[in-house]
């Protein structure tokens, strides 16, 4: 199992690295050059290729092997990287990010979605059953490591270390990975998806997936378990940078911090679900106490906004800011990997020849249901008010408590 989820971690971990990127780096930038909440909102439609998997999801089941697709989108990555080194931040006026950034971000992002279908594959075929726990482990975890290296770690280096050198740095990671997909054992001979046809015609039937045991169900339940979540992750490190939290320091707790608790969220949930629980009855239980999280969260909210209330520099109020950061964030990271197992189990029920196809709509609908509220969460606070806009998400995270009631008997 070694030889599987060692190759799998390395390049996991390079695919985290554009989301970090433009999660943990760019909206605190954004925020701390005056710009307001909607406008640093809508800097998520760079994610935009993300949902659009299910158009190249076909081409990777039918066209050429899942270690060609790896190679090229993994060096395709360095080369985005190498020529945004050579688009300096200083080309960015107070308004924002200049286009031939935004442009880049944008191939950065589609490049990245590329990398995640035929990753994504095959992991769904490599694993057996019994290392779906570890494998999901693995995945999310590297997968958030890039993110904090990329999103805290570059906030930390970018006074000391040259915006080319930073992307040049990330350029040299993503051909070293090319090269594992080229070396790798595991990935000499990676497993036949099989025949080409049945995928094609997912292309254009999409109700066709959607038939498949669970499959419904799941589409559901990922699409409306991070509602809540995001939104208020999204929100939250953003309003206390307006209550007097610095940068720096938000960039470490929010960046580094914050994100190390939920690769130990995320670990704590394979080992949960290697010790054989089933993914639904433990999600049950944690998105429970995530539920509680979020409430505290947003009482805490609630008394910053009272009148001459300040996050001072050693205040337990500051504290207690800083670590519900990191308990979301841990929890957060446990839900993540026990949600991404059920996915995976769900894929292995439909024929192998349609399982990227399968596990990309899957992928494509959870990234949806994280980017709708985390892109619409500015607008809705500028206009309703950070009171009304808590209180919506703290409404939208119990549903998925309610939605798992109904798990059918396939995934239960």
């Amino acid at each position: 199992m070694h030889g599987k989820l060692l190759p799998l971690a390395g390049l996991y971990l390079v695919q985290g690295l554009p989301y970090g990127l433009q999660s943990g780096l760019l909206p605190v930038l954004l925020r701390a050059r005056g710009l307001s909440l909607t406008r640093v909102g809508l800097a998520k439609v760079l994610y935009l290729p993300w949902l659009f998997k299910l158009v190249w999801a076909p081409l990777v089941d039918t066209r050429g092997s899942l270690r060609a697709w790896l190679m090229l989108s993994t060096a395709a990555l360095g080369l985005v990287c190498g020529l945004l080194a050579a688009s300096p931040p200083a080309e960015a006026g107070p308004a924002g990010l200049p286009v031939s950034v935004v442009g880049l971000l944008l191939l950065l992002n589609l490049g990245a979605a590329v990398q995640d279908v035929a990753l994504d594959t095959l992991a769904v075929q490599l694993l057996e059953p019994a290392e779906l726990g570890p494998g999901n482990t693995v995945q999310v975890v590297a997968y958030k490591l890039g993110a904090v290296l990329a999103g805290g770690g570059l906030l930390a280096l970018v006074p000391t270390l040259s915006w080319p050198g930073l992307f040049l740095l990330l350029a040299a990671t993503y051909w070293l990975a090319a090269a594992l997909v080229w070396a790798a054992p595991a990935l000499q001979q990676p497993p036949s998806s099989g025949p080409s046809e049945p995928a094609l015609h997912s292309l254009c039937f999409p109700q066709q997936l959607l038939a498949m045991p669970g499959t419904l169900w799941t589409a559901g339940f990922v699409l409306t378990y991070k509602l809540g979540e995001q939104g208020a992750s999204s929100l939250f490190p953003l309003l206390l940078l307006d209550h007097g939290i610095s940068t720096p320091e938000l960039g470490l707790w929010n960046g580094v911090g914050a994100v190390l608790c939920s690769i130990v969220g995320s670990s704590l949930g394979g080992a949960l679900l290697a010790r054989h629980r089933q993914p639904v009855p433990l999600l049950r239980s944690v998105l429970g106490f995530r539920l509680g999280g979020l409430a505290c969260q947003t009482t805490l909210l609630f008394h910053l906004d009272t009148p001459g209330v300040r996050l001072g520099s050693s205040t337990v109020l500051r504290g207690a800011a800083l670590l519900s950061l990191c308990v979301q964030h841990f929890l957060g990271g446990l839900v993540t990997t026990t949600t991404f197992t059920l996915m995976m189990h769900c894929s292995r029920l439909a024929p192998s020849a349609l399982q990227a196809t399968h596990y990309s709509l899957l992928a494509t609908l959870e990234l949806l249901g994280k980017l709708f509220l985390g892109t619409l969460a500015g607008a809705l606070a500028d206009s309703l008010g950070p009171h009304l806009c808590f209180a919506l998400f703290l409404a939208l995270s119990g549903m998925p408590i309610l939605f798992l009631s109904l798990a059918p008997s396939t995934l239960a």
